[in-house]
């Protein structure tokens, strides 16, 4: 199987991160991002450029979702829950989910309508889709700077949200090597990632995760299907 690289940052020295073991967190996140893939057809999404909402059959309710439930399981067995718990972070119960996400969502597609960032509802997982060609340039890791006021919007509202853990994943198209795809993976998502950081996202809330070309969206024959899986995803999912 592909290497699948987990980037985690809980605090074991005051100055220290930790990467996280592959075996332990990469193989459940890529069985459950999978699984996400598989639903997105029952999702409520908002177009990124004209506002539109599309049909959605995802209900809204006080309870996560069988797959919101299984990444927060998969969450919890990274220990960031007690990590964040420790540092203040109050964990949320019942209908307070639903309505704490519901904000939230509210709050992300108002700041990233017409960015060509979309924003999609899963149970109660949103999910942002940062197209790679808006992302950055070709072939780098670096994030455009024109695209530095979309992340400062989108950290504006986590760190308003603080009571949700951040994954953030990154994704290619199946363009050159299996190996070569799965590192620029990896350094997109850590540069999205860093960059939250650099604007007071708590570090100990995020979680970074490389999967190369493993989970396509789109068809990678085409030219705008290739353009559509490459991209990084940020996960949002209720500390519960």
């Amino acid at each position: 199987m592909p290497d699948q690289s987990v980037i985690c940052h809980l605090p074991v020295a005051p100055s220290e991160t930790r990467r996280c073991s592959a075996k332990r967190l990469s193989y459940p996140t890529v069985a459950l991002v999978a699984a996400m893939t598989l639903v997105l057809a029952g999702c409520q999404t908002t177009d990124p450029y004209t506002g539109e909402q599309k049909t959605s059959n995802t209900a809204k309710g006080a309870g996560i979702g069988a797959v919101g439930g299984a990444i927060a399981a998969a969450i919890i067995s990274g220990k960031r829950k007690n990590v964040l718990l420790a540092a203040g972070l109050g964990a949320l119960a019942g209908g307070a989910v639903g309505n704490y996400m519901d904000r939230q969502e509210a709050k992300l597609r108002t700041q990233l309508q017409n960015t060509g960032v979309s924003v999609t509802r899963v149970g109660d997982t949103i999910i942002l889709n940062m197209p790679g060609n808006v992302t950055f340039a070709t072939d780098s890791s670096n994030v455009s700077a024109d695209f530095y006021a979309v992340l400062d919007s989108v950290a504006l509202v986590i760190n308003e949200f603080e009571k949700t853990y951040v994954d953030v994943i990154g994704h290619t198209d199946s363009t050159g090597s299996a190996d070569y795809n799965q590192q620029l993976s990896v350094a997109r998502a850590s540069s999205v990632a860093r960059y939250l950081e650099s604007q007071k996202v708590l570090p100990e809330r995020v979680l970074t995760t490389g999967m190369g070309q493993n989970s396509p969206i789109a068809d990678n024959d085409t030219a705008e299907g290739r353009a559509l899986n490459r991209r990084v995803e940020i996960q949002l999912t209720p500390l519960t």
